[in-house]
Parts: structure tokens; sequence; C-alpha cells
């Protein structure tokens, strides 16, 4: 039986992160983060055995810290305003990770329907659809219509070409919101 692995899948995860945060994913390689975690590169390649499956479950765990920083809105914050600022929000705090996730070519969905299909965005759907009683399809083309609106602003920000003014920003969502609510409701 060989001997239990000290460095495991999630210590290398969490090292590839802390080097995503401070030097971008174009960093991710297996010398840099076995400097992270203090060790030789063989832990890392006995458990990733490409630099490119490193990369794709790198991205899977920003991907899931992403969700997770969507999710939390502040409770005396409208959902769909809350979810649409902790999007630019994470462009603000996290712009490496927000390239990453957005700008590498490493994301799984090549078009709109997909994104808006995929599994990751159920829980943000279902929580858009309980906080404002509209349908589902409605939702999904309100959505896209914001998500594009609030990804380029934090694209901007992410890339140090807009400073974060929340207030204005808020301001802008929320228009940005009727308005793609009203457009669906009179198109539906």
């Amino acid at each position: 039986m060989p001997p239990k692995s000290k460095v495991t899948k999630e210590m290398i995860l969490d090292a590839a992160i802390a080097v995503v945060r401070r030097d971008g994913f174009e960093q991710i390689n297996v010398r840099k983060v076995s400097k992270e975690l203090k060790c030789s590169t063989q832990p890392v390649m006995y458990q990733f055995e490409t630099i490119d499956s490193l990369k794709q479950a790198v991205y899977k765990r920003a991907d899931q810290l992403h969700s997770e920083y969507l999710m939390t809105v502040r409770q005396e914050q409208d959902p769909i305003l809350g979810i649409g600022l902790n999007y630019i929000r994470f462009a603000v705090e996290e712009p490496q990770l927000f390239r990453f996730l957005f700008q590498s070519g490493y994301a799984t969905e090549n078009s709109l329907p997909e994104m808006i299909d995929s599994e990751e965005l159920i829980p943000v759907i279902s929580a858009m659809q309980e906080g404002t009683g509209i349908s589902e399809e409605i939702v999904k083309e309100v959505f896209l219509t914001v998500a594009m609106f609030a990804h380029g602003y934090a694209s901007l920000i992410a890339n140090n070409s807009l400073e974060f003014d929340e207030k204005l920003i808020a301001e802008h969502l929320e228009r940005a919101w009727n308005g793609a609510v009203l457009a669906a409701e009179q198109e539906g």
C-alpha cells in the first residue's frame, strides 16, 4: 500500500488559487504551485497528471468561489440588485479570479443559451424568480440583459479602466433590470 500523500488535491487547489490571486491565471504552473505549498513538484504532478487538468480544476474551484460570493446578498438589499452588485464587487475584490473566470477561455459555455441553462446558474435564476414572482422564461431573458450590463462594468473595473462607484452602478443596474423586465413583459 502506497504511503498516504501529505499534499492533498484540496491543498493544491488552495495554493493554485493563491497563485492566481497574486500573479494571474497565466502563472498557474507546477513550479509556482509547488513553491506556494513549499514542496517538490512531485505531489502536484501525482494529483494532476497534466497542467491542463490542474487548470481545469482550479477554474472549477474559482467558479465555486464566485457562485458563493454572488449568492451572499446583504439582507437589506433586493436579491436581484444584490446579485448584480456582487458580480461587480467580485471583479473589484478579486480581479485576477474574475479575469480567469471570464477572460481566459476556460469557460465551458460558449454561448448565451449555454450559459443561461448551465447548472451553476440554477440557484441564481431561482433566487431571482423567487424575488420577483415572474416566470422563469422572463427571468432568464432579463438575466441575460442585466448580466451583460453587469459584465461590462465588472470587466472595465477588473482591467483597471473604471473606478468602482457602488451608488452609481446600483442605480444603473436597477434601471437595466426595470427596463429589461418591462421589455420582456411587453414581448411576452
